[in-house]
């Protein structure tokens, strides 16, 4: 369903992180390739983020409970606000909820997936993040991180991020910040930061983080999406307003990815308390981190062949 024609082979030489087709300009490929992220303007409609919104409160009041999704929230605040979106900083692994799950099918999106993926597309990480008024305990900070630290399959550059504003994000309201150029770099351990305040579950960040690289906060109206490279160190700020910053996003991979054993790897801890996670919520006595991602992925166009 997309416009993009393409070879699966990148351009020789020139360019590494993108594939052949008639949708990037030059520019914007060289873009990519030099800063591991490209931003497109008003890509997806107010009426689909309205649709959204809408299926967000829903599982948030739990009129829907959609299989395998997994509601992040803020316990402080049940008392004070019950079942509500004030409550409720993500709603994780939305590949079951039809309604939330037509983003990651939108022509208009894919066109640009297909840029970096190539025709046989997965998508393989789901979540809506609503990002609560925080401007204390910095509770809903992101860590910078580089998100292939979560995904046991390469290659990296098969792999995208297409990340959506819901609304206007801002440097008050904690909109992605990134580090041009680092998707050139490895991946680096990850771990929980050292901070006061409570860390959410999964909210990994780097160990060591080079301070020495500049970082560019992205400035993103509603329905602005950036698509970016697995291994771009990025993250998010606190929210310092009264209001909710809201986004959706969903990482797709290319199904011709292969799985990789991070046993004695960097990402080895990570598999662990995942499994953990896995197991306490469906009761099971052992599962894979195999089964783990076969059951978040999803196809959205073309062949499903490994992943």
């Amino acid at each position: 369903p997309t416009s993009a024609q393409f070879s699966v082979v990148p351009h020789s030489g020139r360019f590494r992180y993108t594939l052949d087709n008639d949708l990037l300009t030059p520019e914007q490929r060289q873009f990519y390739e030099d800063n591991g992220y490209l931003l497109i303007k008003k890509l997806v409609s107010d009426e689909d983020i309205e649709r959204f919104r809408k299926e967000f409160t829903r599982i948030c009041k739990r009129e829907v409970k959609p299989p395998g999704v997994m509601i992040m929230k803020d316990e402080s605040l049940k008392s004070q606000f019950g079942q509500s979106e004030k409550v409720v900083n993500k709603v994780q692994d939305f590949q079951e909820d039809e309604e939330l799950f037509r983003y990651c099918t939108l022509p208009e999106v894919l066109k640009y997936v297909e840029c970096f993926t190539g025709p046989n597309i997965m998508a393989v990480h789901t979540m809506l993040i609503n990002k609560l008024p925080d401007s204390d305990k910095q509770t809903f900070l992101h860590p910078m991180h580089q998100d292939l630290h979560y995904f046991p399959f390469r290659p990296a550059s098969r792999i995208v991020c297409a990340w959506t504003a819901m609304e206007r994000a801002h440097q008050d309201n904690g909109c992605l910040v990134v580090q041009p150029g680092t998707h050139k770099t490895t991946l680096k351990p990850h771990g929980y930061p050292e901070s006061e305040g409570k860390t959410n579950k999964l909210f990994h960040g780097l160990l060591d983080e080079d301070e020495k690289i500049p970082k560019v906060h992205l400035v993103m109206e509603k329905g602005d999406t950036v698509f970016f490279h697995p291994l771009l160190i990025h993250g998010s700020g606190i929210n310092r307003t009264s209001g909710f910053r809201k986004s959706i996003s969903c990482h797709f991979a290319s199904s011709e990815c292969h799985y990789i054993d991070v046993k004695n790897t960097t990402q080895e801890h990570l598999e662990k308390e995942l499994e953990e996670i896995v197991r306490k919520k469906y009761n099971v006595t052992s599962v894979e981190l195999k089964d783990i991602w076969n059951f978040r992925a999803r196809l959205v166009q073309g062949e499903r062949i490994n992943l």
